[in-house]
């Protein structure tokens, strides 16, 4: 597949990244040549130097013989002007990135569509997004929803009190088989687990369940729930914004700025919130905006290093959930090991988004694990393929992917060996990088 990525900023970059190892034909283009010449040693790939609203610079990427075209710079006119382009010449699908929370209501979304613009992208809503379901359900590090719920991801840390420590997989199996461990993050490595593969204390155990067996994953990793009222959100950043108007007015929000017309422009657009204007990396002003006192803290300040030392800082001063917006990818694994809570990164859940528009096989919905190279699918099975042969223990199917479970019928089921996968299924499949070109030859 050829991909024309306009706009080599972290979203690009990073996808750009993931695709080059599947041995996709890419092209990147940028107005700033030092920034491609960077990249370019680093992945196999064309770069062209242009501007995104450029009839000329657009030319120069072969556009004419694109699969997908892709527009992610910060300017989301210039992103849906050359989405305008890219399909009057002929490319099969455009995805533009927006900073308009607007363009996504139905009515706006259908006219992007006829004049050209295909997918739209917006990273901050969908961080906020992640971020809200981190806060509405605690005691996990990792939250997905299949089908509305009907199947659930949940990533949850073991500790010594969790009664699975120490049990294989086979052993939670008969404990519950509605419950399936498909991943485990350990000590900064992601495993696809077998029956044999024993849950280990600090592991990051990522499980599939259906909604009745939720709380029976919590009972089992020993996770005492509790409700979260008091939230305290420093940064009044984009993500900051979109994550109040998710969590609603349920909850008690405080909000701290250093900037001050930010915080004025905040304290404006929510009524139902206090903005206080000051540094939040002063420990003094913490105190005295009572932290101790929070259920939850979420930082989301355009610094990492910021949010992760602030994270620790609130968990250290007994805040139970703490969420941190980590932008630099080297800086995951650091923040994993300080043990600080949810992670959530813009650009990976972003990239995640887009990805699926690059696999052969039909994809409802594509996710990268937090913590985790893994990448988790929601495949829907064809008439004729290869997944709907034969039950799931028969398909001798890639040892470095899982199928987690199936949506049929609007109900969720968690898959098994005799599973036998029916076409129109929804399937739930978790693959490192290494499988995942191998699995479109199972759904196609």
């Amino acid at each position: 597949m050829k991909v024309v990525i306009v706009g080599a900023g972290e979203v690009g970059t990073h996808l750009a990244k993931m695709l080059s190892k599947e041995n996709h034909d890419i092209v990147l283009m940028d107005e700033d040549a030092d920034k491609l010449y960077h990249i370019s040693s680093q992945v196999d790939l064309l770069t062209v130097t242009g501007m995104a609203n450029s009839f000329r610079d657009l030319k120069e990427t072969g556009l004419s013989k694109a699969d997908l075209f892709i527009a992610v710079t910060p300017y989301e006119e210039r992103n849906i002007f050359a989405c305008v382009q890219a399909k009057d010449m002929g490319v099969q699908r455009t995805v533009a990135r927006i900073n308009n929370s607007e363009y996504l209501t139905d009515k706006y979304k259908e006219k992007l569509r006829n004049l050209g613009v295909d997918e739209l992208i917006y990273p901050e809503s969908l961080a906020a997004k992640e971020i809200a379901s981190s806060i509405k359900q605690v005691g996990t590090r990792q939250m997905i929803e299949f089908s509305q719920g009907k199947l659930t991801l949940m990533g949850v840390k073991i500790r010594e009190n969790a009664p699975i420590l120490n049990k294989s997989l086979e052993e939670l199996t008969y404990i519950n088989s509605d419950i399936r461990a498909v991943a485990i993050n350990r000590e900064s490595e992601t495993i696809i687990p077998n029956g044999k593969d024993c849950i280990h204390d600090g592991d990051i155990v990522f499980f599939i369940t259906t909604r009745a067996n939720q709380n029976r994953v919590f009972e089992l990793a020993g996770k005492e729930i509790f409700a979260v009222r008091n939230v305290m959100i420093l940064g009044g950043s984009r993500i900051a914004q979109k994550t109040v108007e998710r969590l609603g007015d349920s909850y008690n929000i405080k909000v701290i700025e250093s900037d001050k017309l930010r915080s004025q422009q905040v304290a404006d657009r929510f009524e139902n919130i206090l903005v206080i204007q000051g540094d939040g990396r002063n420990l003094e002003l913490l105190k005295e905006e009572r932290i101790e006192r929070m259920d939850a803290f979420i930082a989301v300040t355009g610094n990492s290093e910021t949010n992760i030392l602030s994270c620790h800082l609130a968990k250290s001063l007994g805040v139970k959930r703490t969420v941190a917006e980590v932008e630099n990818i080297d800086f995951m694994g650091i923040a994993e090991n300080m043990d600080i809570g949810s992670l959530v990164n813009k650009k990976l859940i972003a990239a995640s988004y887009i990805y699926k528009y690059t696999l052969g096989a039909k994809v409802a919905q594509a996710k990268c694990l937090t913590a985790s190279d893994a990448e988790v699918f929601e495949f829907i099975a064809k008439e004729g393929s290869r997944i709907t042969e034969c039950p799931i223990k028969d398909l001798e199917f890639p040892e470095d992917a899982k199928i987690g479970g199936f949506i049929r019928n609007a109900k969720g089921f968690v898959a098994k060996g005799e599973t036998h996968i029916q076409a129109n299924d929804k399937v739930v499949v978790f693959a490192l990088p290494s499988a995942i070109k191998k699995l479109d030859k199972y759904f196609k």
